[in-house]
């Protein structure tokens, strides 16, 4: 029975709606809404909820690049707990689709995989399954990391970004899909950037990414109220960060860096004031496009309200300051990472407290309310005596934004250092739990009776996306386990498969020894990433 018959059998069955899907489809804007008929069907799954996934910019580049293909429709499909998982756009289930397209940005995501594939009835494991099955792929950030936790869970996985993968493997799909499995997969593992578990030839996959990001316009699809971005119309402003923070994934995963032309960005925000006042510029250094000045000036005129994700400590520009602070801008987040020098240079951070401090004069002199200030506890060769300095450094920038302007509050977003493949400190440990909470402990218990909120991640989830940061394929044994998504559910899992959570998290591997996703070439020479390391730590 070909694919098509597949599909209309299981049609045939009835189904229950669950309210929620309706309410939220007559809430967008932009929902592509296709016949079935003679076309791939491919579900993009994010295995998160909608609140958190329609923020993601990823999914709604991937949803207009599938639907971009005529004999292609794509439905999107979030992790909504216990229960059948169906379709935002036709309300079908998993196994009406020949093609399952999970977008995975954050290890801990890997949790909600096995629960959603159990809940479409559909076999857990690629090596179960076969041409009554939908196909079942991966791609994002983590899995072009490290995807070997989950590596079993799937037939093909796709090293790098989208845009230059995406049409090699649509082809493969559309010639493949009603053939023999086996066949399908040998195909796809002959594609630049796809890793094949099933059938790998041991050659490591090369991560791809596109050449001029102007070919390949990315901005907000579908626009939503339920989300935590719901008022800003988003556009990607460049891709990957030359700075090269030891401990940072985008240097490595997202690499080189890449801008958009300032004409391509206006064309976007054009069409982006026709729906939304504010324009949110996406990108992990929008800061450092040669023209920003510019760019923001252009689109000032435009009437439009301003949002930046990221901004640099130094150099920290006035005028884009002031043009953030005209288009309504409420909010600045700078990165520091650390509170000492010494652990700044560790971590190649690049700036000093001068540069600090200076930057925070800058932001409240342009009159914005509220800064947050990002930090690491548990970073390699990290004392109490570190966590002191942020201790100092918070108080000192606090004083600052009180003398410049009253009302002003300061945040500390703390979370604990996770080492991430392909990074420099991919060979080094995690603090353990006692000292990470410790440490927290003592910044909260000092800081807010200073003025300062503390806003802190969980030390004991840390440790979980620790585990799966650098885990292996005996990982998938726990994450097919797991009953409940939870602590509790996790540890159990852990234990059941008598998994070695010290060896993942916090042991300080040997750098001559191979990596678990050696599979892989992000393109970076091992050979730097250890020198790197051994500057980090001398």
């Amino acid at each position: 029975m070909g694919w098509d018959e597949v599909r209309k059998v299981r049609w045939q069955r009835a189904r229950r709606l669950p309210p929620y899907h309706g309410e939220r489809l007559s809430r967008e804007q932009g929902a592509i809404i296709k016949d079935w008929g003679g076309r791939l069907p491919v579900a993009l799954i994010y295995p998160n909820s909608y609140y958190v996934g329609m923020s993601n910019l990823g999914i709604h580049a991937i949803y207009s690049l599938l639907n971009s293909y005529s004999d292609v429709v794509c439905e999107r499909v979030f992790w909504e707990g216990n229960g059948q998982q169906l379709s935002l756009e036709s309300k079908r289930p998993l196994s009406d689709f020949a093609v399952l397209a999970f977008s995975i940005s954050y290890e801990l995501d890997y949790l909600n995989i096995a629960q959603i594939l159990k809940s479409g009835g559909i076999p857990l494991y690629a090596a179960d399954r076969d041409e009554r099955h939908p196909l079942v792929i991966a791609g994002g950030a983590c899995i072009t990391a490290n995807p070997m936790p989950v590596s079993p869970f799937f037939d093909c996985l796709c090293i790098g970004e989208a845009e230059p993968l995406l049409p090699a493997v649509i082809s493969a799909l559309a010639g493949g899909i009603s053939g023999k499995r086996d066949v399908l997969l040998k195909a796809l593992a002959g594609l630049p950037g796809v890793y094949v578990p099933l059938a790998h030839s041991g050659t490591p996959v090369v991560r791809q990414w596109a050449r001029d990001l102007d070919d390949f316009p990315v901005g907000s699809v579908v626009l939503t109220p339920d989300t935590e971005l719901g008022d800003l119309y988003l556009i990607e402003v460049e891709r990957g960060c030359n700075r090269g923070c030891r401990f940072c994934l985008v240097s490595s995963a997202f690499c080189p860096i890449r801008y958009r032309s300032i004409d391509r960005l206006v064309e976007q925000a054009r069409l982006g004031l026709k729906y939304r006042r504010r324009l949110g510029l996406v990108g992990p250094v929008v800061t450092e496009h040669p023209q920003i000045e510019e760019l923001l000036l252009r689109l000032r005129r435009m009437g439009a309200g301003l949002s930046i994700s990221s901004l640099r400590v130094s150099p920290l520009s006035s005028a884009v300051l002031r043009e953030l602070a005209q288009g309504g801008a409420r909010t600045i987040a700078l990165a520091p990472e650390a509170g000492s020098q010494r652990l700044r240079q560790v971590i190649r951070k690049g700036i000093s407290e001068d540069d600090i401090l200076e930057a925070v004069a800058k932001v409240a002199q342009a009159g914005i309310r509220q800064l947050k200030l990002y930090f690491m506890v548990g970073l390699p060769s990290e004392t109490d005596e570190d966590i002191e300095e942020i201790i100092t450094l918070a108080i000192k920038c606090k004083d600052i934004l009180d003398r410049r302007q009253a009302g002003c509050r300061l945040i500390l977003n703390m979370a604990p250092f996770v080492p991430k493949a392909g990074t420099p400190f991919q060979w080094l440990p995690m603090a353990g739990l006692a000292t990470l909470n410790r440490r927290l402990s003592l910044l909260k218990k000092r800081l807010p009776a200073r003025g300062i909120r503390i806003k802190s991640e969980s030390p004991a989830w840390s440790q979980v996306q620790g585990v799966l940061a650098r885990g292996d394929i005996k990982l998938a044994a726990v994450l097919a386990s797991i009953e409940e998504v939870s602590l509790s559910g996790w540890r159990k899992a852990v234990k059941k498969r008598q998994l070695d959570i010290d060896f993942y998290a916090h042991k300080r591997w040997d750098t001559a020894k191979e990596l678990p996703w050696a599979a892989l070439d992000l393109g970076i020479e091992p050979d730097y990433l250890r020198l790197e390391l051994n500057r980090a730590l001398a």
